[in-house]
């Protein structure tokens, strides 16, 4: 089973997180925006080949689930994390207000048909993990679910606590690595994000009436951000609470954790179907067709393949 790498921002596994605690800034002493740069760089490079191993090996899934207040920098993580990927090895879902179908099933239902099969990255942008804050923030929400039975509030999320527990833990006995990041940007921060937004007609799309009421209760976010991490940070499936008012040193921090996640699983080429007698065979019956192989035009695959 997988076993989380260590890192300042990986939440202890024994219920003791407190937002207060988590930075929303990089650490003294950290690298530059220019180092952070190229160091996401170099990481996205490396992240690229594993990718391309962890698609023929076919052994393991790996699933991003990241979560943030609002102009935390959700999109733009995961759009620098997989920018060296070769789509084919990857899968992005958001998800937002839940439709009438996904209201007519339990809450791990429409998060699970979109899990990452064996040998792709997938990334859930926002997750099952909503029907433990937002839904908590306003549990007017809960009618709509259509529950049997109503308990109490708090018998209902400790159910959904466990439930979420038990399905992380399942997906990690059965080799999907669960690695989840709250982008933890401040207050401030998102004001001034937001106000950028609107200064940008070209953004003006990202944004809501909704954001700014949703501001009103930001400590009541933070209250459920911190019940809901505390309570399902686990050795198979850890959270990272990641500073998300500098967005390259976060960007760059998320990536290190994915690319030493991998590094960690013994990730390894199949072996050859043909033996090395049968390869030169085969080698020697294409070159027979016409010149050599050094004829050709060169190529380097990358990033995954057809299987």
């Amino acid at each position: 089973m997988y076993e989380a790498v260590k890192s300042p921002y990986l939440v202890p596994f024994d219920g003791s997180f407190r937002v207060k605690d988590a930075s929303h800034d990089p650490p003294k002493g950290a690298p530059d925006k220019k180092e952070c740069r190229e160091r996401l760089e170099r990481s996205v490079a490396e992240l690229s080949e594993l990718q391309e191993v962890l698609f023929a090996d076919d052994r393991w899934a790996i699933l991003l689930v990241f979560q943030a207040m609002d102009a935390a920098g959700k999109d733009g993580t995961i759009r620098a994390l997989l920018s060296g990927v070769n789509p084919a090895g990857c899968q992005v879902f958001s998800f937002k207000a839940p439709t009438v179908e996904e209201l007519d099933h339990d809450f791990l239902w429409r998060t699970t048909r979109c899990l990452p099969e064996q040998g792709r990255i997938g990334v859930f942008n926002r997750s099952y993990y909503e029907e433990v804050l937002v839904v908590k923030v306003h549990p007017e929400f809960l009618a709509q679910q259509k529950l049997p039975q109503m308990p109490g509030r708090k018998s209902l999320w400790e159910g959904r606590y466990e439930s979420i527990r038990e399905h992380e833990k399942h997906l990690a006995r059965n080799g999907t690595v669960v690695i989840k990041f709250w982008l933890n940007v401040s207050k401030a921060e998102q004001r001034r994000r937001f106000l950028a937004r609107l200064d940008e007609r070209e953004k003006h799309w990202k944004f809501t009436p909704n954001d700014v009421r949703e501001r009103e209760h930001w400590k009541e976010y933070m209250e459920v951000y911190e019940d809901a991490i505390r309570n399902t940070s686990k050795s198979w499936a850890p959270w990272y609470t990641i500073p998300a008012d500098d967005k390259p040193y976060m960007r760059m921090v998320v990536a290190d954790i994915v690319v030493r996640s991998l590094n960690g699983l013994g990730l390894r080429w199949p072996k050859p179907v043909a033996g090395g007698a049968e390869l030169e065979a085969m080698q020697a019956e294409l070159q027979k067709e016409g010149g050599s192989s050094k004829d050709g035009p060169k190529s380097k695959r990358r990033g995954g393949g057809g299987r």
